[in-house]
């Protein structure tokens, strides 16, 4: 299999994700939007995964390549690729396929809960989590409405929006499932002003005390990937 990912900033890559390609024997290549590489044709691949990144989908001034990425993610689901993104990520496709996304209520940093939703604990993909997965957060932007054709399957105290589905092969997550050790020490040391004190925002110290939520989340990520992999292949999506 042929994945592809885009990357919005050096310090954010697909993590674990990597690391289940390789073991599995897949392929992967990759755009660096922020160095203006090109994205390829559809043809090309055959997952895409959309990564995070510290800018907002509509600072389209600021950041160029955001509008062919998003003209780019409209084509790809219309072509029915499977489609996975994480947190801007999620963002990105939720605007693509008519949704909103806006500022959220509280900004959400370090180890939070979600809860999933009774539909999603019934899905393969998602019947392995716990009810409540403590996941790793960094957002202050949501996707705040979705269209009626994405169903949500998680939210968080702070958040409404946690993840959806949609079309069975697209998923959004706001959250984190595919962060190493490493890319959580770069995303503090490059994005720490972020940090603001909040009812949802945990101290750098508090972020990093916690390598055991890693662990669990990039084990989540494992068989919720290795699960739709086998679930295309079987024809079930």
């Amino acid at each position: 299999m042929k994945i592809h990912y885009l990357q919005h900033v050096p310090f954010e890559n697909p993590g674990s994700i990597l690391e289940w390609a390789k073991v599995n024997h897949h392929t992967v290549t990759d755009t660096q939007l922020y160095k203006g590489e090109k994205m390829p044709e559809q043809d090309e691949f055959d997952w895409l995964i959309v990564m995070g990144g510290p800018m907002n989908i509509y600072e389209e001034e600021q950041y160029p390549w955001l509008r062919p990425e998003k003209q780019f993610l409209r084509k790809t689901i219309a072509q029915g690729k499977v489609v996975i993104g994480l947190c801007l990520g999620g963002q990105l496709i939720a605007d693509a396929i008519g949704g909103r996304v806006s500022k959220n209520p509280h900004a959400e940093m370090g180890w939070l809960p979600v809860t999933l939703s009774e539909q999603a604990r019934k899905n393969p993909l998602f019947s392995f989590f716990p009810p409540e997965p403590k996941v790793f957060q960094w957002h202050g932007d949501t996707f705040s409405a979705l269209p009626e054709e994405a169903e949500c399957i998680a939210q968080s105290e702070a958040c409404g929006h946690q993840a959806f589905i949609y079309n069975n092969r697209v998923f959004g997550f706001q959250f984190h499932l595919e962060n190493t050790p490493q890319i959580i020490q770069s995303l503090i040391e490059n994005c720490k002003e972020e940090m603001i004190p909040g009812p949802y925002v945990q101290t750098p110290e508090e972020v990093l005390a916690h390598r055991e939520y890693i662990a669990q989340c990039n084990s989540l990520m494992y068989r919720f990937l290795t699960t739709l992999e086998k679930m295309e292949t079987e024809g079930a999506l």
